[in-house]
């Protein structure tokens, strides 16, 4: 049974905070008195079933022990927990799934912002049953032998090393009826990238600057199943709650660079020139790619 949409849930947070005197409470009582009611205990329940105990307890380990996310709204970062529940994904630092990052809009006010982590695409995507490999890395200076720019390929010698300096990113996916895609970007092109479209890429405490190759092989991913990939109901939720404007915050999150000295981490907009355009998957290449799987 599916966590209900996102109205639903606005509401559902609401109706838990109504009347129950919580303005008088501490952040972290008002949170669980919310987690408490009856209609947010059911959504977990029809989310993750036996599990929802575990996962509402993370919820309040993680605003209890994150000093930014308790200058949050607790309702709303309820809202953002169901996220992830829907998906089936921990929100644990450790684990790098998931993250409920908060950050510092144009007002001042923080708001908590459910993101994911390049691992927790390739989750979901395994998740399809229709990939045979999916990996995304690194490439040090040296190893990159060929990139051909017809087909997207790359051919990687890592005995061919010769620094630790990292000179581009990779993702790849091969699905079960063979079809196979690289995206390849160098680090000018993700610098390139994060110029474009992430509004705080010059902040030094931007997560560009924290964590830069987390923020890059995201990118990678992102690109890669949303242009070539299969894409599952559940997948393309994901890519769509894990809106544009925020994307890699996740990442810098789990790393806790941006925690560990208490900064609100600032959130990226997508800049674009004319009106904007969400990146959408292709549904029509996608069924014709299902179809090829027998799916």
């Amino acid at each position: 049974m599916a966590v209900n949409t996102a109205e639903t849930r606005n509401k559902l947070a609401k109706r838990a905070t109504e009347g129950n005197g919580g303005n008088n409470l501490r952040p972290i009582d008002r949170l669980k008195q919310i987690l408490s009611a009856d209609s947010v205990q059911e959504q977990f329940r029809n989310a993750l079933q036996e599990n929802a105990g575990a996962f509402v307890a993370s919820i309040i380990d993680l605003y209890n022990t994150d000093a930014n996310l308790r200058l949050c709204d607790p309702s709303k970062v309820v809202m953002e927990a169901l996220k992830a529940a829907s998906l089936k994904l921990p929100i644990n630092r450790q684990l790098g799934f998931a993250w409920i990052v908060p950050y510092k809009d144009k007002n001042g006010e923080y708001t908590p912002t459910f993101q994911l982590g390049y691992k927790g695409y390739i989750q979901l995507a395994l998740r399809t049953g229709a990939y045979r490999y999916i990996n995304a890395d690194v490439v040090y200076e040296g190893e990159l032998v060929r990139r051909d720019r017809l087909t997207g390929e790359i051919e990687i010698d890592p005995d061919a090393r010769t620094s630790d300096k990292v000179v581009g990113y990779f993702a790849f996916l091969e699905t079960l009826n063979g079809f196979r895609k690289t995206v390849y970007m160098t680090v000018d092109e993700v610098r390139r990238h994060a110029e474009r479209f992430s509004k705080s890429y010059r902040n030094p405490s931007s997560p560009w600057h924290t964590d830069f190759d987390s923020m890059a092989l995201k990118t990678c991913m992102r690109q890669l199943l949303s242009r070539y990939g299969i894409m599952s109901i559940e997948l393309q939720r994901a890519y769509i709650e894990d809106s544009a404007d925020v994307t890699g915050l996740a990442d810098a999150a789990i790393a806790g660079e941006e925690q560990a000295d208490g900064n609100v981490i600032d959130a990226d907009y997508e800049v674009h020139e004319g009106p904007a355009e969400a990146e959408q998957p292709d549904l029509e290449d996608e069924a014709r790619q299902q179809q090829g799987l027998g799916i």
